[in-house]
């Protein structure tokens, strides 16, 4: 059969019948090369076995570029590697899905565009590719043909084409996570011809300096790059580094007129004893004269400064509309102000204080003129920073004429001069500006210098005074944050571009016409507040004359040293391309093998080969990768396909040892969906073959006469094979009979099928990639019994549903070992002495156990979670923990064979005796209450701020508690011991495990029903439990862990009650403790739950004490403490009982709290009243009944406040607020009083805080407390930031909603004012406020963040303080 090209281009089958039936694959292409096509998708039906290299012919084709100039990728979020556009692979075989829409992402290649065709193959004809209507949505051409023009000036254009590519020819800036403001400088200057220029004048001498740390070398590498690379953007890192940045700066937006200043600083820092140590003083410095003249005589008082940027106010101090364009804002910095009054000048020549008048005047204009519109500003009403959005208009084109100085310097009337020195050089300081709200004062901005006076220039004719406008840096957002881009003019074509990061447009004077702010509305003061936030900030200006006006230097006229470097940066880059090439070509793909020497573990490793190295050479890189070398021989290794979720051998590469790894992998992909593995093997073995359609089970033989279970042999079998077939097979791996075998295969989890069909296929059983069966061969009479009835599929049953829990016990007195082993029904010798007599044979079994884990084979893939899991499993069911009477560190493994369960329950049964010491086989034996505990022995105080109510919807059954590090001791000498009950009924089975709603109201389960009888189940789940030592030793110390294997099945109840004989008390003296991360503990109390959501290795702390009965609750009781730096302290644990009063619940508080806190109360003397988190609440009376008077929950928590006095509050119609009073004067709180009201009036509050404070009634004002109790806030903010006296007349309405008890209330004297403060006594309060807010862990609003001040580093980064961390 063979291809031939259609009419269509296209490769077809000659025969066309067989042609109409291979399938086609659907590909949409997504062009995100241009800005003009990111919207558009090309559409391609190919044939299945099309190859990939044709499909990219076919994609250039269609899209009109030239072939090899761009990417293809796919288009998902998990695979974004790019195609092999030389691969011959089928599209089939490259993961294309046939019928299917597949999705790709056309991309430039190495970061260039790719290049456009020729007319005739650039517009796609009736290709018949498409089955859509034909049209050109390739990119459109590089140059003008199409328009620029009106392409550009299209009213529809909005800045949101900025962000995705463009075809401008200018190379954009990478962000690098916040450095817009430092972007949009670098593109000005770059796009400055004079700065430019004399930039690459400049000539690096490595010698002298670190090219990392030289910031005109680093700007010049960047400049050189931004003309010459052909990426669509490029990193500004090295630049950041030579200023010393670290990556934390990234993180830091500043102002971009302060980087402006800073930058220049450091250059000219840079550039002394150079040919450009003036260069910045001569492109952007200009001179201006701060004068005052007496109105009087004439005099005139004068200082010359110089500049290197004009603030110019937005809006006027106090003013209520903001100056309409630049020239009026000139205007008004040049306009002198007027001195009089009792701000009158002293003159000195008339000796007195005069009238005068003072003000700016400009007497040189730099040749570039930057203005910073002074968008920033502070509001003093609310004492926050605020962006003013007003509208300001700017010229293209600006005279500045009108605002020069005509006169002489040194007029006659001129006697007075201020040294004339670039004295605050970088800045304009004047009376004028003193409203910035970033005055620096003391502040340290960047690099001080100290340079001598510029030299004097001659003055030009007004004439000549003509400035352009060639950049406008615009600032989008607030005063708290925002995003700064550039609009900037080329001197070359003079198009406008906006430079945003990394993306370059063109745009038109429409767009920085909408820079100038401001809404369509009016100019009034809150026009700013909904004006856009995108506006102007920055603007330069360069003065037009032909004489001093440059050109950007081509390549061919660049400097000697910069042609150099433009070779360097082509060779970097092309290196860089190189690796790039090599990365995309790189299969990078997880690599397991299972190490034959460390331990036998799954390593776990990344390989990485290029797509055209062999197999062989792949195996040889994983061999050297796995550190095999010397372990294993190589030709003993090889590399196999892998699926390490199903833990599936997928295939092997038999006879492919040449292939390419690009070819056996699919390509060169991100990720793949299936892994490698290196597999092992013993010289004198032969590797199996693993084909395709292989599937792999694993095969656990049981033993019913041991009750136990052995770890997986792996074999591999067809899903077309019978079972009869399939049985033969386990047969040969395990020598077992297939006539009397019984094979149980596990579906899913613990979901068992007897395979008992002969001729039924393993497929229509269900087979998957991966399977786990189950196998038993004996002739007992358990083969007549229903599957679901023997002992088999109890067994199988068990064993799916035992977890291994760690359990740490409490400490206990001496003889406990003596009780526990008489329940067991042996002597503590005897139990002693059974561990050693059986050390032999469990010694035997390890060995055995070791040496078939030797001997499986390795390519198997074992040591996975569910072999790991019946490993387990196997060891605790054949093997029991060493005695206690063995050291805990001995190299040996002690441990003891368990005895027939059976006879172990009888045992248990004769010792226990009906007291409750173990596990029941009579169904109708009653267990022993079970109780919540109390904290009698461990008075847990940390939980006094958890919400009882979050713990409950996060942990169902469980309260949170923290973990106690007290050592844990098991009883004295405790032998091993194993208890294992009878197994589930099938009576039990499904059955559905819900909460206990008959007991919701006592807060915990109660073991027994309404006769007082056990509510223990009439079936037994499997428990097993043996002395543990723990590995990392902090068992020595006296605490003593227990292994269990317990059936996940049973209830809190039953596995409480299993666990009495090694707490050594009954189960209703002992709580259980969940033990998560970080040693999280939370309590377990829902006794009727089973341990379903406890899983394997889990960990649980016992701990003593008194559990609950029903109807009572567990309380813990808090001290209030209104006063106190500390409101807020844990007293006891105590139990509340439903239908107790409040006044009983105090009587037996009384002596708790005399024995355990030394607080020795007058009944009528303390009260307890409602916590809520850390508010107090409604007061509880003495005749008040728990659960008719008071809700009450689990785990619930009161306060107990001592009382001065006898109770005020008689009835519930009371209210109790705490008031406290404020003191402006003294710049002091006052402790806080309560205030008992009989109704909610405001009046009757205002009254009583009349009364206690002897404040009248006309002058007092209140305001309700913010936050938590109590209520704290600094002594310099309340005065102005609460509510104070709100309109209302009662309390229990907004903005105050006082309606029950605890509420704070701070109140004042109207006629108080606050107390006057110097600046020193106002920091040291502020110091002392701070300091004990932060104590209370109150939020500090008046001291925020201190921005971090914006510095180059000349040499090379901070210094950092040896003795800060």
């Amino acid at each position: 059969m063979e291809m031939v090209p259609s009419e269509e281009n296209q490769l077809v089958l000659k025969e066309v019948e067989n042609a109409a039936e291979e399938p086609r694959v659907l590909c949409i292409v997504q062009d995100t090369t241009n800005a003009k096509t990111v919207n558009e998708r090309l559409t391609l039906n190919l044939p299945a076995s099309t190859t990939l290299s044709k499909l990219f012919e076919d994609v250039a084709h269609k899209a009109g570029y030239v072939n090899g100039t761009f990417d293809l990728a796919w288009r998902k979020t998990g695979d974004m590697g790019p195609l092999d556009p030389s691969s011959e692979m089928s599209l089939t075989e490259s993961g294309f899905e046939p019928g299917k829409r597949n999705f790709l992402q056309l991309s430039d290649k190495d970061g260039e565009q790719p290049q456009i065709a020729s007319d005739e193959s650039g517009t796609a004809g009736s290709s018949g590719l498409d089955d859509r209507q034909e049209r050109f949505i390739g990119p459109l051409p590089r140059d003008c043909t199409v328009g620029c023009s009106s392409d550009y000036s299209s009213p529809s254009y909005s800045y949101s084409s900025i962000l995705n590519k463009s075809d401008t020819g200018y190379v954009g800036l990478v962000n690098q996570a916040m450095t817009c403001y430092l972007n949009s400088l670098l593109q000005t200057l770059f796009m400055t011809p004079e700065f430019r220029n004399a930039l690459y004048n400049w000539e690096f001498e490595e010698s002298e300096e670190d090219p990392v740390t030289s910031i005109p070398y680093q700007l010049q590498r960047l400049f050189l790059l931004l003309q010459t690379s052909k990426k669509r953007a490029i990193e500004t890192t090295d630049v950041t580094r030579s200023f010393g940045w670290d990556s934390s700066e990234a993180w830091q937006q500043h102002d971009v007129q302060e980087l402006c200043r800073v930058m220049f600083d450091a250059l000219e820092q840079k550039w002394k004893q150079t040919e450009q140590a003036d260069l910045i003083n001569q492109l952007y410095q200009g001179k201006l004269k701060d004068y005052v003249r007496c109105l009087e005589c004439g005099y005139e008082s004068w200082r010359i400064d110089t500049y290197l940027d004009i603030p110019l106010v937005i809006r006027p101090f106090g003013a209520s509309q903001a100056y309409g364009s630049v020239e009026e804002a000139l205007q008004a910095f040049v306009q002198p102000e007027t001195l009089d009054g009792a701000n009158q000048y002293f003159c000195e020549r008339c000796k007195k204080k005069c009238d005068a008048r003072k003000g700016l005047r400009f007497l040189h204009f730099p040749y570039l003129l930057t203005l910073q519109l002074k968008r920033f500003d502070f509001d003093y009403t609310t004492m926050h920073r605020i962006k003013l959005n007003d509208r300001m208009s700017f010229p293209e084109e600006l005279d500045m004429g009108p605002f020069i100085d005509v006169e002489d310097e040194k007029s006659p009337q001129t006697e007075s001069c201020t040294d004339s020195g670039a004295e605050n050089e970088g800045s304009c300081h004047s009376d004028q500006m003193s409203n910035d709200f970033s005055a620096d004062d003391g502040v340290d901005e960047g690099i001080c210098l100290d340079s001598a006076s510029s030299t004097e220039r001659v003055l030009k004719p007004k004439s000549s005074l003509t400035f352009e406008l060639f950049s406008v840096m615009v600032h989008s957002g607030s005063a708290a944050g925002g995003h700064y881009y550039a609009c900037i003019k080329s001197f070359s074509d003079g198009q406008w571009y906006s430079f945003n990061d990394q993306h370059v447009s063109k745009i038109t004077q429409e767009d920085i016409r909408k820079t100038y702010g401001g809404s369509s509305g009016s100019r009034g003061y809150y026009s700013s507040a909904f004006a856009s936030s995108t506006n102007a900030y920055m603007l330069i200006y360069r003065l037009k004359d032909p004489s001093r006006n440059a050109k950007y230097l081509d390549c061919d006229d660049f400097p000697e040293h910069i042609k150099h470097l433009v070779q360097r940066e082509k060779e970097s880059e092309e290196q860089e391309k190189r690796q790039r090439e090599i990365e995309r070509n790189t299969c990078k793909i997880k690599l397991f093998c299972m190490h034959p020497v460390k331990m036998m573990a799954m390593m776990e490793n990344k390989l990485e080969v290029h797509k055209d190295k062999t197999l062989r050479e792949a195996t040889e890189m994983a061999y050297k990768l796995m550190e095999l070398d010397g372990v294993v021989p190589l030709d003993c290794c090889r590399l196999v396909k892998y699926d390490e979720f199903h833990e599936y051998l997928e295939r092997s590469y038999e006879g492919e040892d040449d292939t390419p790894m690009g070819l056996l992998l699919g390509g060169v992909k991100s990720s793949y969906m299936f892994d490698l593995l290196l597999e092992t093997r013993r010289p004198e073995q032969v590797f199996q073959p693993y084909k395709p359609g292989e599937v792999m089970v694993k095969v656990h033989v049981v033993d019913l006469k041991t009750d136990t279970v052995a770890p997986p042999v792996s074999i591999r079998a067809y899903l077309n094979q019978s079972i009869t077939e399939f049985k033969q097979l386990i047969a040969q791996a395990t020598e077992l009979s297939a006539e009397t075998m019984r094979v149980v295969l596990e579906r899913c989890y613990n979901d068992l099928r007897l395979l008992y069909v002969p001729n039924k296929t393993l497929k229509a059983e269900g087979f998957f990639r991966s399977n786990k069966v189950f196998v038993e061969s004996s002739e007992s009479p358990d083969h007549q019994v229903t599957f679901t009835d023997s002992l088999l599929w109890k067994l199988l049953d068990r064993h799916g549903n035992t977890i291994r829990l760690f359990v740490s016990l409490p400490v206990q007195s001496p003889g406990t070992n003596r009780t526990i082993c008489q329940k067991v029904g042996g002597d503590p010798e005897e139990c002693s002495e059974g561990s050693k007599g059986n050390r032999n044979s469990v010694e035997t079994i390890l060995e055995e156990s070791t040496e078939k884990l030797k001997n499986l084979s390795l390519q198997q893939g074992s040591s996975t979670s569910d072999s790991q899991k019946s490993s387990d499993t196997s060891d605790f069911e054949h093997i029991e923990s060493p005695s206690p009477s063995q050291e805990p560190d001995s190299s040996s493994v002690s441990a003891v064979v368990a005895v027939d369960n059976r006879e172990l329950e009888n045992r248990i049964r004769v010792a226990s005796g009906g007291s409750g010491g173990g596990t029941y086989s009579d169904p109708e034996t009653q267990f022993p209450g079970e109780e919540r505990s109390d904290s009698e022995v461990n008075n847990d105080r940390s939980t006094s701020s958890v919400d009882s109510d979050i713990l409950s919807s996060s942990h169902s059954s469980d309260t949170l508690c923290n973990a106690d590090s007290g050592p844990i001791q098991l009883a004295n000498g405790l032998d091993s011991h194993s208890i294992t009950s009878s197994r589930r009924s099938k009576a039990n089975e499904g059955k559905k495990e819900t909460w206990d709603t008959a007991e919701e109201d006592s807060g915990t389960d109660s073991e027994y029903d309404e006769n007082g009888k056990s509510k223990a189940e009439s079936y037994y789940l499997y428990f097993r439990a043996e002395p543990y030592a723990q590995e990392d030793g902090s068992g020595e110390g006296g605490q003593k862990c227990v292994l269990v294997h317990v059936d996940k099945r049973i209830t809190l109840s039953a596995f409480k009650q299993n666990l009495e004989p090694f707490v050594g008390v009954t189960s209703t003296q002992f709580k259980v403790f969940r033990v998560y991360a970080n040693n999280q503990e939370f309590e377990s109390v829902r006794l009727n739950e089973t341990l379903s959501s406890f899983s394997d290795d889990n960990k649980i702390t016992i701990r003593l004490g008194r559990a609950l009965k029903k109807g009572e609750y567990r309380v813990k009781v808090y001290q209030l403490l209104v006063n106190d730096a500390e409101p807020c302290k844990f007293l006891v644990d105590t139990v509340f009982a439903k239908g107790m009063t409040v006044k009983q619940s105090k009587e037996e508080l009384m002596p708790q709290l005399k024995d355990q806190c030394k607080l020795d109360l007058n009944i009528d003397k303390f009260r307890l009243r409602k916590k809520t988190w850390k508010n107090p609440g409604t007061v509880f009376l003495d005749y008040h009944v728990y659960e008719e008077d008071i809700n009450i929950s689990s785990n619930w928590e009161v306060f107990l406040e001592v009382l001065d006095g006898p109770e005020k509050m008689k009835s519930m119609s009371q209210l109790a607020v705490l008031t406290r009073r404020w003191t402006p004067a003294q710049m002091k709180l006052e402790p806080f009083q309560e205030v008992v009201l009989e109704s909610s009036s405001v009046e009757e509050l205002k009254e009583k805080l009349s009364e206690i404070s002897g404040v009248p009634l006309e002058n007092l004002e209140f305001a309700k407390g913010r936050g938590t109790f109590p209520c704290d806030i600094s002594v310099l903010e309340i005065h102005q930031d609460l509510d104070w006296n709100p309109k209302v007349s009662t309390l229990n309405v907004w903005p105050l909603y006082i309606c029950d008890d605890g509420a704070v209330v701070f109140y004042r004297d109207s006629t108080e004012e606050p107390m006057e403060q110097s600046e020193d006594e106002r920091n040291e309060l502020m110091k002392r406020e701070s300091s004990r807010l932060l104590k209370t862990g109150h939020r500090v609003s008046y001291s925020p963040r201190k921005e971090k001040a914006l510095k180059i580093y000349l040499d090379g980064g901070p210094v950092k303080d040896p003795g800060q961390d």
